[in-house]
């Protein structure tokens, strides 16, 4: 049985457990969340989207084989069983597309949905919500659900020929957070009504008939909702439960269903349990690993400072700060305000889109450099226990090596485990 059946099987028989879904291609958050997955012995589930991975390498360079074998790379280097691991796409359909006319955009995410499971990739979210160039504004729940279902057949379709059978689950569902998080500070969210969920799904349920997969209905395992949770630049947006009962009862209805939940980053642990508990138990996270990442690597940076003569300092902020400036294109038009706050928001803001900027050539040299030069000289215990106090703990109880990487691994670990306890993965 695919894993991802068998953790909706064990919930629904009563057991208020879930999976996060690690959404990011940095190699140091896989690393992190395979190590973490090998601590606790359990499943893993990472994902890329669609803008990081397509059939023409989407902004990562990497075709969906491409990240398979980077992820099945380092999974093997860390004797991790391939058989825990599990990749899923994610926002799977014409979002890349979009300027193009809804038949050209369409027939480009034929090519990504069967890419994407050819390669390998067992959990499809199929994410058909938006407009295409020749499309009304917004789209009705029928056209998003026909073109679904549209991808969902080439999908068992590829299944079938590449590996003779399918056990591709699916993700349904419009109601996507801004990828990110906001580009506005946000007073609150608006909860999905139980009859638009209650809707969203009979019209898949209708259109996957009509497209001669209802065979595949039962693989359908999760339904992208708003069940209050979101953040902006500087704000998180706290999940609150007594809001969302009546959201939470509607899969009651349905044996193979649970809700999967986006920008769950930056809740509080506590929140995380009440998602789980209340079936919203698959939970994404991407910003919050880059942004504990970020908070590493800048805390070494403070460390260097005080260490290291200044013409022989790494210069990482700096690098990275000439870099956003010098290409604006990933966080322009998502940072307001004046020149000061537009600083502010390059390094610091929640929705990091710094992470866009770590592949650059000059940043990872001066990463590089950095690590080098806390590695020579050593990091003094003093200034651990100032930039990195947790890690002092660790560190002094034996359970952390003093090493520039291993504190970043760390960083990241630590909110991986908040979600591994809350879904019970963790041992």
């Amino acid at each position: 049985m695919n894993t991802l059946l068998d953790i909706v099987t064990r919930h629904k028989a009563g057991e208020s457990n879930g999976i996060y879904s690690v959404c990011s291609a940095h190699p140091f958050v896989i690393e992190a969340a395979i190590l973490q997955a090998r601590h606790d012995s359990s499943p893993l589930l990472i994902e890329a989207t669609s803008n990081q991975v397509d059939q023409y390498g989407g902004y990562t360079g990497m075709t969906p084989a491409d990240f398979r074998n980077f992820v099945f790379d380092m999974a093997e280097g860390l004797n991790f069983p391939l058989g825990s691991l599990i990749l899923g796409g994610d926002h799977l359909g014409p979002n890349r597309w979009q300027d193009l006319p809804a038949a050209e955009a369409m027939t480009k995410a034929d090519a990504l949905i069967a890419a994407y499971v050819a390669a390998g990739f067992k959990k499809i979210h199929l994410d058909c919500s938006m407009s295409c160039a020749d499309d009304p504004v917004p789209l009705s729940d029928e056209v998003v659900a026909t073109r679904a279902a549209r991808l969902a057949r080439i999908a068992e379709k590829t299944a079938l020929d590449t590996f003779g059978v399918s056990d591709v689950v699916y993700v349904i569902g419009t109601e996507v957070p801004v990828p990110g998080g906001a580009a506005e500070e946000l007073e609150g969210v608006e909860i999905t009504s139980p009859a638009a969920a209650q809707e969203t799904i009979e019209c898949h349920r209708r259109a996957f008939q009509a497209e001669g997969v209802a065979t595949c209905w039962q693989r359908v395992i999760g339904l992208v909702v708003q069940p209050g949770v979101e953040f902006d630049h500087t704000g998180v947006i706290d999940y609150c439960p007594e809001k969302a009962q009546a959201l939470s009862r509607v899969v009651d209805n349905y044996d193979h269903l649970l809700f999967e939940a986006h920008s769950t980053d930056y809740q509080a642990d506590k929140a995380y349990q009440a998602l789980v508990s209340d079936h919203f138990a698959i939970l994404k996270v991407g910003p919050a690993l880059t942004f504990a990442m970020r908070e590493a690597l800048y805390g070494l940076c403070d460390i260097e400072d005080e260490i290291t003569a200044k013409a022989h300092c790494s210069n990482l902020k700096e690098q990275i700060e000439n870099q956003m400036l010098t290409s604006p294109g990933y966080w322009q038009k998502y940072y307001q305000g004046d020149e000061n706050q537009q600083r502010f928001a390059r390094s610091y803001s929640f929705s990091d889109r710094i992470r866009y900027y770590w592949p650059d050539k000059n940043i990872n040299e001066s990463q590089n450099k950095l690590f080098s030069n806390l590695s020579r000289s050593g990091m003094p215990l003093p200034l651990i226990s100032q930039y990195f106090p947790e890690q002092f703990t660790a560190v002094r109880n034996g359970k952390l090596e003093i090493e520039p990487k291993a504190f970043v691994i760390d960083k990241i670990q630590h909110v991986l485990r908040i979600y591994a306890k809350a879904c019970k993965l963790s041992k």
